[in-house]
């Protein structure tokens, strides 16, 4: 594995591009304490089984030897997926299609776009986050050429999610020529401080939303949720993955296509900070769900299902009741339920958070005009928000 040395930088800081886990500096986790999503354990994930078309680095930002920032970056080809998503069948998402082939199917991005929120970067208390940033922009512009000479120009750079408190230290000269764009939001849940039930949780709703609680773990009747050791998600690995990809495929749009030993690379990097719940009718694993404990947080990750199953039994909704469940059993205090099916994750209890991403094309033309590239391929979600609680 090659590891790839800054030049001397006009910057106060110093930056080290690392292609493996095994090269990152032993403080590593230091700094990735506020984040699971930037430890090395979890880093060693995405070199283990990133998607196909994915490839990761990762930037350690330093004043002298001491390190005061880390940052993950993907870069994504979308010339090696056969398919975007297959669910909206129209002349925009062809148009739409075509666009991304030509012109923006090489993606850097400081992010990960495998996760939602920030799991961008972290920087130290003691270091100036203007200059960590500065010195991020460089990592991206060496980034860029590393790629080129492997005969893969970089079509558009990008750096996700941030809310909008955030957005105060991406406002530096290094990212004015990047568009500022936000798309779906960030679904949340918070857990009450006297909820220690999900008893509890039931009593809080309305009486439209407690009856469809009640409806939905009557239809789930017969069904057995069984949490899966790492043998166990090995064995059962072609079934998991044809029900994840099932899901993945109806999306409207994709990025990536995780591996089939994903789930399994999870469990054996997290250990008891990766679920996965596995649900069965008559002994046959017919949807499953995961889980990451990421401190106070719960995260909600990838999940799958029958659909002929899920619409009978309504599965979907009875998983959001179960990870509502466990993270009030548990007593964390939010559950990241993530991006899509909005409308119906609110109907449990999730509110919207809008998050912001920056993005910058290669093309000085396109540039110019991205924001109305962005409106006309990416139109805002049209859905309506719900609000369960008596209060």
């Amino acid at each position: 594995m090659k590891k790839y040395s800054s030049p001397i930088l006009k910057s106060i800081y110093s930056y080290q591009i690392y292609s493996s886990v095994s090269q990152l500096p032993e403080n590593w986790n230091e700094l990735a304490v506020t984040t699971i999503f930037l430890s090395k354990e979890y880093l060693a994930i995405l070199e283990k089984s990133a998607p196909a078309n994915m490839s990761c680095h990762f930037i350690g930002m330093f004043d002298k030897e001491t390190l005061v920032g880390i940052a993950v970056s993907q870069f994504v080809d979308l010339n090696q997926l056969d398919s975007f998503g297959e669910r909206d069948q129209c002349i925009k998402s062809s148009v739409r299609n075509i666009v991304f082939k030509n012109f923006c199917s090489h993606i850097l991005l400081i992010g990960n776009n495998t996760l939602t929120g920030q799991n961008a970067f972290v920087i130290s208390e003691n270091a100036h986050p203007n200059e960590v940033l500065k010195t991020l922009q460089k990592a991206v512009t060496e980034l860029k050429a590393i790629f080129k000479a492997k005969g893969k120009k970089v079509h558009m750079c990008g750096l996700k999610d941030f809310c909008k408190e955030e957005l105060n230290s991406l406002e530096i000269p290094e990212f004015k020529p990047y568009l500022l764009f936000s798309t779906q939001p960030n679904m949340i849940f918070t857990v009450r401080n006297h909820w220690k039930t999900e008893e509890d949780y039931v009593a809080a709703l309305s009486k439209k939303y407690r009856d469809q609680y009640k409806r939905a773990r009557k239809k789930a009747t017969g069904l057995v949720k069984k949490q899966l050791s790492l043998e166990e998600i090995k064995s059962q690995e072609e079934v998991i993955y044809d029900l994840y990809y099932h899901v993945a495929k109806s999306a409207p749009f994709n990025t990536f296509f995780l591996p089939k030993n994903h789930f399994a690379v999870f469990k054996e990097q997290l250990q008891e900070n990766f679920l996965f719940y596995g649900y069965f009718e008559n002994d046959k694993l017919i949807g499953f769900n995961t889980l990451i404990k990421n401190g106070s947080d719960l995260d909600t990750y990838f999940l799958g299902y029958d659909d002929s199953v899920q619409r009978e039994k309504m599965l979907y909704l009875n998983m959001l009741y179960d990870m509502i469940g466990y993270a009030i059993k548990e007593q964390f205090k939010t559950v990241i339920f993530a991006r899509t099916a909005l409308e119906i994750k609110s109907s449990v209890g999730a509110t919207p958070l809008k998050m912001y991403g920056l993005m910058s094309h290669d093309n000085t033309f396109i540039n110019s005009r991205l924001d109305f590239f962005f409106r006309y391929l990416e139109p805002e979600t049209v859905w309506k928000e719900r609000h369960p609680f008596q209060d």
